[in-house]
Formats: C-alpha cells, structure tokens, sequence
C-alpha cells in the first residue's frame, strides 16, 4: 500500500497534464467545446490526484528520500521547486477555470496558454519526484511531511 496510492495519483496527474496538452491542441484548433471537455477532465483528474495524495499523506504518512545522501541536497531543492509550482498551478487552474466558466474570455486567453504550461511543468515535475522516490532509488522511510521534505 506504501507504493500503491503514489503510483495511483501520478497516473492520475500524468493524465491530467496529457488533457491540458489535448486541451490547448483543442482550443488552437478553435474546436471550444472539445476544449472545455478537456480542461474539465484535467480538472477533474488533478482533484482525484488530490485527494489521492492527501489521503497517502494522511493516512500513511509520507516517504523520504531513499537516495544517496550526496544527491539528497538535489532532490530537495527539486523537491521544493515542484511543491511551489504546484501549488502556482492549483491556483491558476482555478483562476483560469472560472474565467473560463464565466465567460471571461480576454482573461481567460491571457491566463490560459501561461496556466497551461505551468501546469504541465509542474505534473511533469511530479512525475520525476515519484519515479525519484520509488523507482530510481528505493523509497526511504514512511514519516511526517516535514521530515519527509526536509530531512529534519
């Protein structure tokens, strides 16, 4: 179970991103209700990746590092950049959703081709932070959150 929910969310982040990527293809085309279908679903599959992970973190706990402790320093500050930009991108996303929703559409282009990048770098970024924690190297040990981002 310590590996299965993390494997599950990021299926359900990577999937998110390919749906960001189909939805800008989407809207470029000028084929608008096809992009709304899209974004809608990378919403919806960022939410199940949500709740996913809160609920590993909650539930189980989170997982250090398990790497060399020579490249730990690495990873954490890679670790960081995508805990930032993450949380970047679940604030646009929102933003850009309800511009989009409401109909704010010189907004919503202005904001949109910016969220989407964010977006996709930073599930991107996610993708490598599992596969650094559970495939590259062996996952480290189940903690707190603090201990698990810090070390400490």
């Amino acid at each position: 179970m310590d590996t299965f929910l993390p494997f599950v969310s990021t299926i359900f982040i990577a999937a998110s991103a390919l749906f960001v990527a189909m939805g800008w293809y989407l809207v470029a085309k000028r084929k608008i209700e096809a992009h709304k279908k899209a974004m809608f679903w990378a919403a919806v599959l960022a939410v199940v990746f949500f709740i996913t992970y809160l609920s590993k973190t909650f539930f189980i706990g989170s997982t250090a590092f398990g790497g060399p402790d020579d490249i730990r320093i690495y990873y954490t500050i890679f670790l960081l950049f995508h805990i930032v930009l993450a949380t970047v991108a679940a604030a646009m996303g929102i933003w850009t959703l309800v511009t989009g929703y409401k109909n704010k559409i010189s907004v919503h282009r202005r904001l949109g081709p910016v969220t989407s990048v964010v977006w996709f770098i930073s599930a991107s970024s996610g993708v490598m932070v599992y596969l650094l924690l559970y495939v590259i190297f062996p996952p480290g040990e189940t903690t707190n959150v603090w201990r698990a981002i810090l070390g400490i």
